[in-house]
């Protein structure tokens, strides 16, 4: 199966193996299939949270419908996963969802049907009360954690039919839940598509740069050697940065009482300029705004766009201080990208994926610590090769 875009119509086994490919657990076997178990139930569990927030800030809780359809789009991939690992096919279960016991092996085993397909053959009055979709939803735990249960016991290693019994009925669950929270589980799946490749891609491929159509003194300098050095003046500490003998931006402190090295961060911007293509801060430094697009010029290359991108790279620094600023981590926590993406929203960086968000963020605290160690480089930000990388001076 070729790598699937959000606006393609997904039939159930397509979306079953999409999950194959995009399953980042090693485990192979029961064990796997296990962690799978658990990743289903954590799912259900984070959609009865969203139950509990709406209940507890009501109107506030904005982002209340947003978050099902994520967290039902989260339960599914799971789901076929679990079917995937187990040799099950999702259509067969899904035929089965409406099936008696003296018909129960009456069923096709072709790749066809949609989710839309389920839910269109059932009665469907639009939304319901909360107190509605929240009974469903406790009652695709309870159904979940009957599954779990079996696997404490050790009864599910060697019997695939009573896991298949059990996904059948966890299945009609998850279609009652989605009718009561009058969600689509085929857009449901089909955000799910687009929210995994965009964190974990089949392949990967790097973004035009943003820049790529204008002329040569409106873009970033497509390789940039920055010599950053730290020195004490009149008792304060600051770091100067140069790129080809002349001083860049000013001199910095981590303007904050207790020390922690901030002043080192403008390479965080770098690294979003080399890596994601995009950089406002690093644009109006070299001053090559996009003036020939006026606005372009005021919306993209603005105050406002430079004030995104340095409250982006504090409020990162937050989360980095307290996990080490990052080492020996290879992957952020979704959650993270996820709030990066959503400070990043209205302007053109959010065409930009969660896996490249993640590696701007681990690429620019690689030279960070770098940095701090030694208290001087030279930075190298290529924009061409997408890379970033420090050295001794």
């Amino acid at each position: 199966m070729t790598e699937q875009t959000a606006t393609e119509i997904l039939l159930m086994n397509d979306y079953q193996r999409f999950t194959l490919k995009t399953d980042k657990n090693p485990q192979t076997g029961y064990a796997g299939l296990k962690f799978s178990l658990l990743g289903l139930f954590g799912e259900v569990g984070s959609l009865l949270s969203e139950l509990k927030k709406k209940q507890r800030d009501r109107d506030s809780y904005v982002g209340y419908a947003e978050s099902v359809m994520e967290e039902l789009g989260d339960v599914m991939w799971y789901f076929a996963n679990i079917a995937q690992r187990a040799g099950l096919n999702l259509d067969v279960l899904a035929q089965r969802v409406s099936r008696e016991i003296e018909d129960w092996d009456i069923v096709e085993t072709h790749d066809f049907g949609t989710f839309a397909d389920m839910q269109s053959q059932r009665e469907h009055v639009g939304p319901v009360s909360n107190d509605k979709f929240e009974q469903g939803a406790i009652a695709l735990a309870g159904k979940v954690g009957k599954l779990l249960d079996e696997v404490a016991g050790g009864r599910l290693k060697n019997n695939r039919d009573l896991l298949s019994a059990h996904l059948v009925d966890i299945f009609r669950a998850i279609l009652q839940a989605a009718d009561d929270a009058d969600v689509s589980l085929q857009e449901a799946v089909q955000r799910n598509v687009a929210k995994v490749t965009s964190r974990w891609p089949i392949v990967r491929a790097y973004p035009t740069l943003f820049d790529e159509s204008y002329d040569a003194d409106e873009q970033v300098p497509r390789n940039i050697e920055m010599v950053i050095t730290e020195k004490k003046v009149g008792g304060r500490t600051f770091v100067f940065q140069k790129c080809n003998g002349i001083n860049i931006g000013d001199r910095l402190t981590d303007n904050k009482a207790e020390q922690d090295d901030y002043r080192f961060h403008d390479v965080f911007h770098l690294a979003y300029a080399a890596i994601l293509g995009w950089s406002p801060v690093t644009r109006s430094l070299f001053k090559v705004k996009r003036k020939s697009t006026p606005k372009i010029d005021e919306t993209e290359d603005g105050a406002r766009a430079v004030l995104i991108e340095e409250g982006i790279a504090t409020w990162i620094f937050n989360h980095a201080v307290r996990l080490k600023y990052f080492a020996a981590i290879e992957t952020l926590d979704y959650a993270i990208l996820k709030d990066v993406k959503e400070l990043a929203q209205g302007y053109e960086v959010e065409r930009c994926p969660l896996w490249l968000w993640e590696e701007a963020i681990l690429r620019g605290y690689e030279v960070f610590r770098f940095l701090q160690n030694h208290r001087r480089g030279i930075v190298t930000a290529n924009l061409i090769n997408r890379s970033i990388s420090v050295r001794g001076s």
